[in-house]
């Protein structure tokens, strides 16, 4: 099997009629949309499902089987699709603090990767998960699907453009109302079928608890932030054209949850600063009013009604218009000095998703970079953990030096750029 730190190459696509062979790792609710987008593509062949669940397991094997005809081999460890030399590459759906290590190793097994978001679990691995990537010169796609709708680079030129003016404010608002009073209960016997050591992986081993599955704990996710509102961050990202911010400053706090066993904030507004301009988060949990773009709209031909209601959205503020921004099939709508209605641009969700999924796929036949870049991946979920990191120090102003990767005189907030691994799961330090 491969281990962290060592490298066995994968074969070549020897020529362009050849089927990408691929193994899909992480078959919750995302994982099964991938499953199944994947299976629908006739490049594809699914050669390997693996899941630590085994009723997840089984039916992902039989999505395959309906959809290509064919049954893939059903693993519980990853490492098996890794020593086969006929994979070609990794759909990595597992859960977040599982994404580096899992990566990693795929690239040093010779594999291109497609990852879903956030990238990393903190910052130093998606430093060591870009490093990996070039090292092995392997595609690693991040899943921040909305880079690959038709109407993201045009929302991009025409800020380029000027006809907004100076852009000087960027506001990214993920408000919604899904979060639940949360309680430990107590240790419970590992349910049939799960393989609890193998979900716990890199993070630390305790008795099985549904506790943490919450995406509310640090040791295993760094929260809606890092799960959600990192798609409109990136998208933010994506039309400004900028990468790290001089500085971070997090405020909030449990207002909501105060008194139940989570350690994420309910309530966030996050401010990064930039030389020539400002952009803020405004997260919050409590809202069951606020909602995402519906499906209906996201795969229709009109626009969100953005106000009051939509909480899944970008503001860019500039000297001369407004430009209100969604993610996943919300589109774009401009607005001019006088607040008059101008240009406007829509594309349905569903076809930046196969058309993520087919970026990827050319890629690993050309071996361009794909537009979900994992370094343009590790910035969006660096910012998330930056904005995680201010909070757990005090809600303290950080100032961040891109050269270094770290924060500036703040020995605090450096321990929180990386987490202590799990044997045999451990990043070394050259990967």
């Amino acid at each position: 099997m491969p281990v962290l730190g060592m490298h066995a190459g994968g074969r070549r696509l020897s020529a362009a009629a050849d089927k990408v062979v691929i193994g899909i790792m992480g078959i919750g609710g995302r994982g099964t949309q991938l499953t199944q987008w994947f299976s629908e593509r006739p490049d594809i062949e699914v050669a390997y499902v693996c899941e630590a669940r085994q009723d997840r397991l089984e039916r992902a094997a039989a999505l395959v089987k309906r959809i290509k005809g064919k049954s893939p081999r059903e693993v519980r460890d990853f490492r098996r699709m890794l020593d086969d030399k006929s994979v070609d590459a990794v759909v990595n759906a597992t859960p977040e603090h599982w994404h580096g290590v899992s990566t990693i190793l795929a690239c040093q097994a010779g594999k291109d990767v497609y990852v879903e978001k956030a990238a990393s679990f903190c910052i130093w691995e998606g430093q060591k998960m870009v490093e990996a990537a070039r090292k092995y010169k392997r595609v690693v796609q991040v899943g921040m699907q909305t880079r690959s709708a038709p109407y993201t680079p045009t929302a991009a030129a025409l800020l380029r453009s000027g006809k907004l003016g100076k852009v000087h404010l960027v506001r990214v608002n993920n408000e919604l109302g899904g979060r639940k009073l949360l309680k430990r209960g107590p240790d419970q016997p590992v349910p049939q079928g799960l393989d609890w050591e193998m979900w716990v992986g890199p993070a630390p081993l305790r008795p099985y608890n549904p506790i943490y599955f919450s995406r509310l704990l640090w040791d295993y996710d760094g929260g809606s932030l890092t799960g959600d509102t990192v798609h409109q961050l990136d998208l933010a990202r994506c039309v400004i054209g900028k990468g790290f911010p001089k500085s971070v400053h997090h405020s909030g706090a449990k207002h909501v949850f105060a008194s139940d066993d989570s350690e994420q904030p309910d309530t966030r507004i996050i401010t990064y600063e930039y030389d020539d301009l400002t952009l803020v988060v405004e997260h919050t949990e409590a809202t069951p009013y606020m909602t995402k773009i519906p499906l209906e709209v996201r795969d229709g031909e009109r626009l969100p009604d953005w106000y009051p209601f939509i909480g899944t959205k970008v503001e860019i503020f500039g000297t001369e218009g407004f430009m209100i921004l969604g993610r996943v099939g919300g589109g774009w709508q401009v607005y001019g000095p006088k607040g008059e209605e101008g240009p406007w641009e829509k594309s349905r969700h569903i076809d930046m998703q196969v058309g993520h999924i087919a970026d990827f796929v050319d890629c690993v036949r050309t071996r361009e970079r794909p537009k979900g870049d994992i370094e343009e991946g590790h910035i969006s979920a660096a910012l998330c953990h930056m904005g995680n990191i201010s909070y757990r120090v005090g809600n303290r102003k950080l100032e961040f030096d891109a050269a270094a990767g770290n924060f500036a005189n703040d020995s605090e907030a450096n321990r929180l750029l990386r987490r202590t691994y799990r044997e045999p799961w451990v990043i070394p330090d050259k990967v």
